[in-house]
């Protein structure tokens, strides 16, 4: 799929770059469609992993930022390409999409609480997007050989990212409901 495009993955090739016959091909997977679904399935998972791990980070938003900006899109731009015309790989690109938006927007919306941003002026979701789909533009974009905006929008990102990001534990952070003279840091219960 990413030498040809997705057109050109057929049970026969899959079954030549694996080694084995297409009859075995078409026991495991009795439709292509089935096959590019287990693979969907598979990076997603992985994705998922991926993207639980970058959570776990001391800098959860740069770790998100590194992670939508993975050279993996490029595998996924087949999938998009694919969904518009096989409902079955729409369906899990949906499925996973949510899956991964849910747990983006989570963090976002954590780190910003915690740099007590107005969440109705930066929207999480909108923040989580504005990520995601700035990073997936600049690596379609390389791809084609496109580059200018890109060191400017790459520190843009950053800057926001460092602006927003979930301060360290210890690390004073601000609170729009506490007197300016007391300071708050992130280990501070309520």
């Amino acid at each position: 799929m990413l030498e040809e495009g997705y057109a050109a993955a057929t049970s026969r090739r899959v079954a030549a770059k694996a080694g084995v016959k297409p009859a075995l091909v078409h026991y495991y997977f009795p439709s292509m469609d089935d096959l590019f679904v287990a693979v969907l399935r598979d990076k997603a998972e992985s994705n998922l992993e991926h993207q639980r791990e970058a959570i776990a980070e001391v800098r959860p938003l740069h770790a998100l930022w590194l992670l939508n900006s993975a050279t993996d899109a490029q595998l996924f731009t087949e999938f998009l390409a694919m969904a518009n015309h096989r409902k079955a790989i729409r369906s899990e690109i949906s499925a996973y999409a949510m899956r991964f938006r849910d747990l983006e927007e989570g963090v976002v919306t954590l780190a910003m609480k915690a740099r007590g941003v107005d969440l109705e002026q930066f929207p999480p979701v909108v923040m989580s997007m504005i990520m995601g789909g700035l990073s997936r533009m600049v690596i379609h974009e390389q791809g084609l050989g496109i580059t200018r905006g890109h060191d400017q929008a790459v520190a843009f990102i950053e800057r926001c990212l460092d602006q927003f990001e979930m301060p360290a534990w210890g690390q004073p952070v601000s609170d729009p409901d506490r007197a300016p003279d007391q300071e708050v840091t992130s280990n501070t219960t309520t």
